[in-house]
């Protein structure tokens, strides 16, 4: 059971009615029930962890389900504990971009950020400073799991021996699964969209000048929905965690004063530096975005058709066609391939499929390619895309010839998680570990690897 620390954000991504239906229980009240060094684990943490998954899954409130929580947390901070020991740290931009990706992830899911903020009673900026720890545990764990099985893999021979280790009525039963890919361009801003950004915000640059409060026209005119409301505001940051030419800008700043117009890849920004503290500042600032017009979509189109001539044609591959030219990052290095967030797999039931694709891929056979159609990215830009459907599946139970990578990718998870447990049975005396007692019997680590 693979729950990540105290499982925040997946559990996020519940809808509110979910966790609404999730069973009322009475909670203790709240303290520390594990230490691991200097990491701790709440009983909240549990409790709403337990409760969230329950709520996720609908399976029946059990202790043995609670313990196997337990120890789940309890794994998760061995890792941390073990990653300081060894140094083992990752990038805050890595940080930063992750946790932007998983915030537009949950604000699509219920609605966009106004709902978001609404559900949370939290404004965007709130919930980051909160979640920021969480993400960057997770990262770092990821990252030491990713060493402790960098050097397992499964042969042929084990695959087969998995899948007919699995009892004939407990395979599972695959409903319809399509591969998608998609070509992304976005719309480009010409000289003079930009230029009208830049000078709105001149003009406000001098209207503060003049005397006006920068946080009151942040409220006002800022296009950025997580500060806005907040004046501008967006807390403090460490070196690094802002773009570039964002945080260079800031840096140059005393406590009060005010940027230029400066530029970065969300747009244009003026600069307030409200206050520095060691290593960290706090700044202001309000976002003009230029707009894109629809002359920039018809260019994106026309380009995006002639890209699909050339993968028509046999000119190049779509994978080759969504590397050279796709403006979709997380999907360019992949062939273009969409990718299912709850398995990692290009394989996606068709009841999971974003709604937008749905309806083009339905009437599309297999290893057609739609013309180009109309697409706002998760960041808000205009663009347009084009779509590929590689595969489809009719649903059918699991075999290996159908489904061998999922067979295969499954055996590989069991080995690795084996490779995992052991590891944890080697070095959990490395570290100083207590158990609250109510929860000594719960320490699964302690029992054989299976």
């Amino acid at each position: 059971m693979a729950l990540s620390a105290f499982a925040a954000l997946c559990f996020l991504a519940t809808s509110a009615t979910a966790f609404a239906q999730a069973p009322v229980q009475q909670v203790q009240v709240d303290g520390i029930i594990a230490k691991v060094d200097n990491n701790v684990i709440l009983r909240s943490d549990l409790e709403f962890g337990y409760l969230q998954y329950l709520a996720q899954t609908k399976q029946q409130p059990s202790e043995e389900l609670k313990c196997q929580l337990f120890t789940s947390l309890l794994q998760d901070k061995l890792l941390l504990a073990r990653a300081e020991v060894d140094s083992v740290v990752v990038d805050e931009a890595m940080v930063s971009s992750n946790l932007d990706e998983r915030i537009n992830y949950l604000a699509s899911q219920v609605g966009g950020t106004d709902r978001l903020e609404q559900y949370y009673n939290k404004s965007l900026r709130q919930l980051k400073d909160e979640l920021r720890k969480t993400v960057r545990e997770q990262l770092v764990m990821e990252k030491m799991q990713r060493q402790i099985t960098e050097k397992v893999s499964v042969t042929p021979k084990e695959i087969k021996k998995y899948f007919n280790n699995i009892p004939k009525d407990s395979l599972p039963y695959f409903s319809t699964e399509v591969e998608i890919g998609q070509i992304v361009k976005e719309a480009e801003i010409s000289r003079q969209q930009k230029q009208e950004a830049r000078q709105k915000l001149e003009e406000l640059r001098k209207r503060i000048l003049a005397g006006e409060d920068f946080a009151t026209l942040a409220k006002e005119y800022s296009q950025d929905p997580g500060s806005a409301q907040a004046g501008g505001e967006l807390g403090f940051f460490k070196k690094k965690e802002l773009v570039p030419e964002y945080e260079a800008a800031a840096l140059r700043l005393q406590p009060g004063e005010m940027s230029n117009v400066i530029e970065s890849q969300f747009g244009f920004h003026l600069i307030q530096l409200i206050e520095r503290r060691g290593q960290e500042f706090n700044t202001r600032h309000i976002l003009i975005k230029p707009g894109t017009a629809t002359v920039d979509l018809n260019a994106a189109a026309e380009e995006l058709d002639s890209v699909r001539n050339m993968v028509l044609n046999d000119s190049l591959t779509f994978a080759q066609a969504a590397k050279e030219y796709s403006d979709d990052e997380n999907t360019k290095d992949n062939g273009g391939m969409l990718s299912n967030r709850a398995t990692g797999f290009t394989y996606i039931p068709m009841d999971q499929v974003d709604p937008a694709i749905f309806f083009v891929i339905d009437t599309m056979e297999v290893g057609d390619i739609s013309e180009p159609i109309a697409y706002t990215t998760p960041d808000g830009k205009e663009a347009m895309r084009i779509i590929y459907l590689k595969s489809k599946t009719q649903p059918h139970q699991a075999n290996l010839d159908d489904d061998y990578q999922k067979i295969a990718s499954a055996a590989l998870n069991q080995k690795r998680s084996k490779a995992v447990n052991e590891w944890f049975k080697k070095n959990i005396n490395s570290v100083y570990i207590e158990i609250d007692p109510e929860y000594q019997d719960c320490n699964l680590l302690q029992k054989p690897v299976q």
